[in-house]
């Protein structure tokens, strides 16, 4: 490029002059007062570029009187410019390459195919334990599962609860397992647990509902509750599955999988997604650990409302500011 200085009064008029020898395309570079040594030439000097050939020298301009005089033609000499920058502007533009940004996949938790999710390989057996704070749903998404995975596929099926914490807990469980027409023992300690799970060794999926510990009780380390994990976690065909609502905010998240890792989850079910607007940031949590999702519960009803969890269906909970509709009417 090369480079010209005009010099005039004002800037408008020194503008004017670069236009009419240089014509619409020239670049405007800079205007600025002229410096000491070329104050004779004008008070201001303009410099202008041109791609094209060398520049024919000329003779300084002679300074140009008020602008008021002809003010409104450097008006239309400032809206030539401006369309002449806008012009460069998208010359420039055109000449550079077109940049692609590569699609950035949102954080999920990896997944499961439908039978590993549940352990279960063929006609072999499942030992699958449900583990989590209080009021996530572990009951009824044990009978959902139940009724799926035993009843409808013809799977020999028996339910252990050892849920004696909670008033009616038990009995709540042998009511819907006696609707399903499968087998309920209730244990109330872990040696009973472990003795029932001797007992039913021939069933080809066991089902277990354990209490909901607050975070101050398995803090504290309760005798029970470290004992029922030892249970579960030192039980050579345990298959552990921890529950969290997909409305619990961060933070709970993290610390319900801190605080029931003593029962030592391999895979991790997320439910009542219909109960919240946004299940975004309760996935981007539980990307954070090693556990697949398993499961989404949808709903109370049974055995509807529960759905394997699948990348794309993670995916899309993640994306959308409200998950779409999903299987079921509430959470």
């Amino acid at each position: 490029m090369r480079l010209k200085s005009y010099f005039s009064g004002t800037v408008e008029a020194a503008i004017q002059l670069a236009r009419q020898e240089l014509g619409a395309e020239a670049l405007l570079v800079n205007a600025r007062p002229a410096t000491p040594e070329n104050r004779y030439l004008g008070a201001y000097e303009v410099v202008f570029g041109t791609r094209a050939g060398p520049i024919a020298a000329t003779p300084p301009p002679l300074p140009v009187g008020n602008p008021a005089d002809s003010r409104v033609g450097n008006l239309d000499a400032l809206s030539r410019d401006v369309a002449g920058l806008w012009r460069a502007v998208e010359r420039l533009s055109a000449s550079l390459p077109e940049v692609v940004l590569p699609e950035v996949e949102p954080e999920t938790p990896p997944t499961l195919s439908t039978d590993a999710a549940l352990g279960l390989r063929g006609a072999g057996r499942a030992v699958v334990a449900f583990v989590g704070p209080p009021g996530v749903g572990k009951t009824t998404t044990l009978i959902k599962l139940a009724a799926h995975f035993g009843l409808a596929e013809g799977r020999s099926t028996q339910v252990l609860s050892a849920d004696v914490y909670r008033i009616g807990a038990a009995d709540q469980l042998r009511r819907l397992a006696t609707i399903l027409g499968i087998g309920c023992t209730v244990t109330e300690t872990p040696l009973a647990l472990e003795q029932a799970l001797d007992e039913h060794r021939s069933k080809q999926l066991v089902l277990i509902d354990t209490p909901g510990w607050s975070y101050r009780e398995l803090e504290e380390g309760s005798g029970l509750s470290l004992d029922l994990a030892r249970v579960l976690a030192f039980h050579p065909e345990m298959d552990t599955h921890l529950l969290l609502a997909a409305s619990m905010n961060p933070a709970d998240i993290a610390a319900a999988a801190e605080h029931y890792a003593v029962f030592r989850p391999g895979k991790l079910i997320l439910t009542r997604v219909d109960e919240t607007a946004n299940c975004r940031d309760a996935l981007k949590e539980i990307a954070r650990f090693s556990l697949p999702v398993s499961f989404l519960t949808t709903g109370q009803r049974i055995p509807d409302d529960i759905e394997p969890a699948s990348e794309e269906r993670l995916v899309e909970l993640t994306m959308s500011a409200r998950p779409p509709q999903c299987l079921g009417a509430a959470a």
